[in-house]
């Protein structure tokens, strides 16, 4: 066989190694590239904003106020700022107390306060004067009376309406109504110890009603 048929015939061979060659060869003589390294930069952290405080971390309104204006037997007449469900007792500690010879018989200390209320604290034998005592709204005759009061200090069981009926311990508007229901049908209590005759006033509840209420 001849050079050239040889050539011929082996021809794609050489190709081949020839090509694998050249490639061997590359990659033997090239320098290898040194990898970049970039400082590594930590991104500025941003502060978020402040969230507004969730309603359950606001603080408490503070209860709704109101004026009371106590005149007569205390060191300090006076209009004075108290808050809502204050009684007259606290209303009294305000004005600096009683005078020594205040008729304290007359005040319901126990009495809730009502915006606007006028508490008069006479001196003992003292009545209370005419603009008092004549009941108009917001007023409470001899500090702490009003309209179903009596002159013993007590609230009269046979002239209070409900809501001074409630400010009784242990009174609420179910035997509030039964006491005016009690007194409609079967007519004027007689005597404070009739108040137990009324549904759902036993014993023990009457023994506390009993310095607090009058009959007249």
């Amino acid at each position: 066989m001849d050079i050239k048929a040889f050539i011929e015939k082996y021809k794609i061979y050489f190709l081949i190694g020839t090509a694998l060659a050249a490639i061997g060869l590359y990659q033997l003589t090239e320098e290898e590239e040194p990898l970049s390294k970039e400082p590594f930069v930590m991104e500025e952290s941003i502060p978020a904003e402040k969230k507004p405080a969730s309603p359950l971390q606001e603080k408490p309104q503070e209860p709704a106020g109101l004026m009371v204006d106590i005149k007569g037997a205390v060191a300090v007449p006076g209009i004075y700022s108290l808050k809502n469900g204050d009684r007259i007792n606290d209303a009294v500690a305000k004005a600096g107390g009683f005078q020594k010879d205040a008729d304290r018989t007359v005040i319901n200390l126990a009495q809730k306060l009502q915006d606007e209320m006028v508490i008069y604290v006479p001196l003992i034998g003292e009545e209370p004067p005419d603009n008092i005592s004549a009941g108009m709204p917001g007023e409470s005759v001899g500090g702490s009376l009003g309209e179903g009061g009596g002159s013993s200090g007590g609230i009269n069981i046979n002239t209070a309406a409900a809501r001074e009926l409630q400010e009784l311990p242990g009174i609420g508007e179910a035997k509030a109504q039964a006491i005016i229901d009690y007194r409609e049908t079967t007519g004027p209590f007689s005597k404070p110890e009739d108040l137990k005759n009324v549904s759902g006033i036993g014993e023990k509840t009457f023994e506390k009603l009993e310095p607090l209420i009058v009959v007249h």
